[in-house]
């Protein structure tokens, strides 16, 4: 063991030359510069020893294919005179990795074929985006995020060559399908067949546990929210953002809310920050991780109690090919909603939780989430879960008044004439009521009169209170930014918006 203990150094304690720990001598804070490792990713790995005992070292019988199971003795003799000589030798739900293409197939050869197919998976999926979207970045000058990221503007969406967005909405439901100029079709996963969770490389290149092997996030950095996300607690309004600009995560959740949150509250964020096995990550053969994986965190995807953007598929819709990509959604003002999940409408936050685990952790079949580890939550644990999960509110609105209109002396007339915009013409508030700009109920806007595409159905309308820090738009993420979700309203609502109402309806959208 060696230890270096001058004051105002750092210090590190190895043992066998592998470091296990690192602090500060008294006199010095710790550097800013060194991040502290993931304690999640510490967990699950462990640390490469000297071969220095006998015990340790390789055995022909340990390295022998004789733990095969082609390789087991019969039970009976009489085996050889049945069907498949008494063996399994189709697919076994526990032996095989799911969508295996053939039984006995290891997990090392679907890696292996995966991290081959993962150039031309990408390349496709970029190419699909370029022919949608004009992807180069064209940020405002002075609108920002809350902690200060330029708001990408917008539309982005390609139109067909002869045509212009009022020549578009000019057109009949029935012509713009006939002709297929529908600017906004169905974000697809970039790899349905195995769709799954899908983080993006800016909280990858801090949490590495989250990539995976076979597919990467496909949208720009320009059209995502923050990263860290800014926190607002509706128990301490005063204090503003509490993130002082971190990622919360298992390391470092007590230093930052300990004196922020009560014990219940506190314990709950715990949870929150602790990983449970999920489809993509777990230790089986049917994780997407190249390690065996603890799992994936609730705050891993709702960072900071918001959201980075990441996807996967929805649960809640059968064959595979019928599922949709859904965009994270924020936990912010989750104390005033009084459903949960895009489609199965849940009751509670509590309710929420616990099938979150048991669904959407694992695409809807809780056999999977036997076989990988599933996690029974005491309903106490998820009431401490869901006490934190309604903490998270919205981010100020210092333009709104208690009933969330603009207040007349701090607006700007752009913003007025969206706010008459936003109550009157546009028709949102049918859906999107103030003060928090949600009506708590399901709508299917039955875009299939526009797109030849499978109906979706009924979604739930989530809020629109600080909708500028959630980018990008709709449950699938297709409308990278405000300005195309007018467009896209404003073909589907059929509302015939001028280019200045649309306009002043995004100004108006940015301080709410």
């Amino acid at each position: 063991m060696k230890r270096c203990m001058e004051p105002g150094r750092l210090f590190v304690i190895t043992i066998a030359g592998a470091a296990i720990w690192y602090g500060i001598a008294v006199g010095e804070e710790a550097p800013t510069t060194k991040k502290p490792p993931d304690a999640i990713q510490g967990a699950q790995l462990p640390r490469e020893v000297p071969l220095v005992r006998p015990e340790q070292k390789k055995t022909k019988h340990d390295l022998s294919d004789d733990f095969k199971a082609s390789r087991a003795a019969f039970a009976s003799d009489a085996f050889q005179r049945q069907p498949d000589q008494g063996q399994m030798l189709g697919f076994d739900f526990v032996r095989d990795p799911l969508n295996a293409m053939k039984p006995f197939q290891t997990f090392q050869e679907i890696y292996e074929a995966d991290v081959a197919a993962r150039p031309k998976l990408k390349a496709a999926q970029l190419a699909l985006l370029a022919s949608r979207y004009d992807l180069t970045p064209r940020l405002d000058p002075e609108a920002t995020m809350t902690r200060g990221k330029p708001l990408p503007v917008g539309p982005t969406a390609r139109l067909a060559d002869d045509l212009t967005w009022e020549k578009l909405a000019a057109m009949s439901p029935d012509e713009i399908r006939q002709k297929g100029v529908f600017p906004y079709p169905a974000l697809p996963h970039p790899k349905q067949a195995t769709g799954g969770q899908v983080f993006p490389r800016m909280q990858i290149d801090m949490f590495p546990r989250l990539e995976r092997f076979d597919v990467d996030f496909d949208l720009p950095d320009a059209f995502l929210p923050e990263f860290p996300p800014a926190i607002f607690l509706q128990t301490r309004p005063e204090l503003g953002d509490v993130s002082r600009g971190e990622v919360v995560s298992i390391n470092n959740y007590y230093r930052l809310f300990k004196d922020l949150v009560t014990p219940v509250q506190l314990d709950g964020l715990r949870l929150l920050l602790t990983p449970l096995p999920q489809e993509e990550f777990n230790p089986t053969d049917d994780r997407k991780s190249p390690e065996p994986s603890l799992g994936v965190t609730c705050l891993d995807c709702h960072v900071n109690g918001h959201t980075t953007a990441q996807f996967h598929l929805n649960p809640d819709n059968r064959p595979q090919h019928r599922r949709l990509r859904l965009d994270t959604p924020s936990l912010r003002g989750m104390f005033n909603q009084q459903i949960h999940g895009s489609k199965r409408s849940l009751r509670s936050v509590e309710d929420f939780t616990e099938f979150e685990q048991r669904t959407a952790y694992f695409n809807g079949d809780q056999i999977h989430a036997i076989k990988k580890g599933m996690v029974i939550l005491d309903r106490v644990q998820v009431s401490h879960m869901a006490q934190m999960q309604n903490m998270f509110d919205f981010p100020p609105a210092p333009k709104l008044d208690s009933f969330g209109r603009l207040r007349r002396d701090l607006a700007t007339d752009s913003e007025l004439r969206g706010e008459q915009v936003f109550f009157g013409k546009g028709r949102c508030t049918d859906c999107h009521p103030a003060p928090f700009f949600l009506d708590n109920r399901m709508h299917d806007l039955k875009a299939e009169r526009f797109i030849a595409e499978a109906p979706v159905g009924p979604i739930k309308a989530f809020t629109l209170r600080g909708i500028k820090d959630s980018p990008p738009y709709m449950h699938d993420g297709k409308c990278l930014t405000l300005e195309d979700t007018v467009e896209f309203f404003n073909l589907v609502l059929e509302l015939k918006l001028a280019p200045e109402e649309k306009t002043d309806l995004v100004h108006y959208m940015r301080q709410l």
